[in-house]
């Protein structure tokens, strides 16, 4: 069965490029312009993928917001945010059909976009002057994590939050991608794993999500203590702690929430107290 593939692009940054290589691979593609136009679709979950590249400038009522929900389309909160600077960019496999599922195919669809919004609507200057939520919501496969961290990685450096030479920044993010796939959803492709950023030259602030059951952070065995140096277990949150400048859970324990502050930004911070 022909796979379809729903584009929500308001300014035409994506929709056009992604629509010729996409269909030339023998995909079903529809764009629309605005999140209204795809709001009033039928069978939105017919979508095996939704990309959607929109402004901040638009929330959707609260009527609408489950429905925005079910299409995967990104919801900005008006209140927090200046509606002028922030962009909304989403990546979702929630549909990604089960019976046939290929790993491998979704992880070329994955890089096909990230490679085309890193090299020709990520430009420097103007990320630089944005604030933007990605969000990216896939079946639990390992495979796609290498091309969302390289993604995120890329964005984070270009904003100027870390130095890439002497940030820990990806081992604390794959850690907590690895573990949201392999311990919480045990690799199960029926669930799902949520991954949401909020970059501003400020900060990144990163949330990762999945459908596991979750656990108690405060039962893992400190790694410092020299009667676990042999046990694997409780290392990587020890990094995700040390490496990021805030860290939450939620009270399940499937959800974390990283806070990595720019270098300048902390800077600023210290010449001010």
């Amino acid at each position: 069965m022909q796979r379809r593939i729903l584009i929500v692009d308001d300014h035409d940054d994506l929709s056009s490029a992604l629509t010729e290589v996409f269909s030339k691979s023998g995909y079903y593609v529809k764009t629309t312009e605005s999140r209204e136009e795809a709001l009033d679709l039928d069978k939105v979950d017919a979508f095996d993928l939704v990309i959607s590249d929109l402004d901040g400038d638009i929330a959707f009522p609260k009527d609408d917001a489950e429905q925005a929900e079910d299409l995967c389309l990104p919801e900005n909160d008006p209140e927090e945010y200046n509606r002028s600077s922030v962009k909304a960019f989403k990546v979702c496999a929630t549909n990604f059909r089960r019976e046939d599922f290929n790993e491998d195919e979704l992880k070329n669809l994955f890089e096909t976009v990230l490679n085309y919004k890193a090299q020709f609507v990520d430009k420097m200057q103007a990320v630089q002057q944005i604030r933007e939520k990605i969000e990216f919501v896939f079946p639990s496969a390992i495979s796609l994590m290498h091309s969302i961290l390289e993604y995120l990685m890329k964005r984070v450096e270009k904003v100027g939050v870390i130095n890439p030479e002497s940030s820990n920044l990806f081992i604390a993010l794959d850690e907590a991608f690895v573990n949201a796939v392999k311990h919480g959803n045990k690799f199960d492709a029926n669930k799902i794993v949520k991954v949401s950023a909020e970059v501003s030259t400020k900060e990144a602030r990163f949330t990762v999500e999945d459908q596991g059951d979750g656990f108690d952070v405060e039962s893992i065995p400190d790694p410092r203590n020299p009667d676990n140096l042999f046990k694997s277990s409780g290392r990587g949150v020890l990094f995700i702690y040390n490496i990021m400048d805030e860290v939450r859970y939620n009270e399940r324990g499937n959800r974390l929430e990283m806070i990595k502050k720019s270098d300048k930004f902390k800077e600023s911070e210290f010449q001010i107290s």
